[in-house]
């Protein structure tokens, strides 16, 4: 994997972490959380896809690493719910 790819994975994990933290709106960090919530997001959701049978719906290819969009959206909603209920609220 050369630079560049590794540089478009990250701002592909980016992107999917943030728009499953936006989803649940539930953000507790920035940039370099939201790249870690999509690489989670991704693992978690390709997965329980493979659990339950189900097929990549959108995949995209950066060098010879495929990154499931879809499921790894739906892993980072997934993800991010179970922070959101792990982690006290804080009081006002």
């Amino acid at each position: 994997m050369s630079l560049p790819d590794l540089f478009l994975l990250l701002i592909i994990a980016g992107i999917v972490g943030s728009i499953g933290e936006s989803i649940t709106g539930y953000s507790r960090g920035g940039c370099f959380v939201s790249i870690a919530v999509g690489f989670i997001g991704a693992l978690l959701g390709s997965w329980m896809a493979k659990k339950f049978n189900l097929p990549e719906i959108f995949q995209l290819s950066v060098g010879k690493v495929a990154f499931p969009i879809i499921w790894a959206i739906i892993g980072a909603i997934v993800f991010t719910l179970i922070l959101r209920l792990l982690t006290p609220r804080k009081r006002i």
